[in-house]
């Protein structure tokens, strides 16, 4: 089993994908407020590329039972219902509904990578949760860092490296390539105290900023959340870990 992290998933074009098993990691905030959402009963979540897209998805679906959230640049976009922020995501907001979302790395990331065999979401809140059930596939993984504007985030990389350690955990027999290997000494040296690490990034500062800072709490907690977000089909649903041999 061997593992690779993509530090942007701007380098590689889409049909790269197709056939393996992906992670994408958006800590600051896509997959962390997918992972939110899903936990929190939305149906399911439809990242979408475009906001053009999600509104012509949005039109396309049963206007009640259906949210428009995401964010450009941090900021919620005019005429959505929801931004980016994992805290807006609260059971009695997005319970039974679907949620189409747009943001500008974690989506478009997700989108990049639709043609993968398998394709899970990971955020530092369900770290243990997708570590277990990649040792369980026992397949070669890419996990793709979604960054910021096609540049390299660090949270990114940390989130990586610390779901890296998570699996060899599990088995310690586990191959790391050259990425790999990187990301793992970069969440060593930076991941002692996550919420330090995301306040002092380049994106966590913008989120202070712009008044996000629990956030930022919220999205270091570690494991709190056990649950495995999937992509099939366009959209994300939370896999039933009880029955998951459609995931593999």
């Amino acid at each position: 089993m061997k593992v690779r992290v993509l530090f942007s998933p701007n380098n590689h074009e889409e049909l790269y994908f197709t056939g393996k098993t992906s992670v994408v990691i958006d800590v600051l905030r896509a997959t962390t407020t997918i992972v939110t959402a899903l936990k929190n009963g939305a149906r399911e979540v439809i990242p979408v590329a475009t906001v053009d897209f999600a509104m012509k998805v949005s039109g396309n679906i049963f206007s009640g039972m259906t949210l428009l959230g995401g964010e450009r640049n941090t900021k919620m976009i005019e005429g959505f219902n929801l931004g980016n922020s994992p805290l807006e995501y609260k059971e009695e907001v997005v319970a039974g509904k679907s949620v189409i979302l747009y943001t500008t790395n974690g989506t478009r990331a997700i989108v990049k990578a639709k043609f993968s065999e398998n394709l899970f979401i990971c955020s530092f809140n369900n770290l243990a949760s997708i570590a277990g059930h990649l040792v369980k596939l026992n397949k070669d993984v890419e996990i793709i860092c979604s960054g910021t504007n096609g540049f390299f985030s660090l949270e990114d990389v940390v989130c990586a490296g610390r779901l890296i350690a998570e699996m060899q955990g599990l088995d310690e027999r586990i191959e790391l390539l050259d990425s790999a290997r990187a990301s793992l000494t970069l969440s060593k040296s930076f991941g002692k105290s996550i919420v330090k690490m995301l306040k002092e990034t380049e994106h966590g500062k913008l989120l202070q900023e712009n008044g996000f800072t629990e956030d930022l709490n919220y999205c270091a907690k570690i494991s709190n959340i056990d649950l495995v977000p999937y992509f099939t089909s366009g959209t994300i649903k939370k896999l039933d870990l009880t029955d998951s041999d459609n995931a593999n």
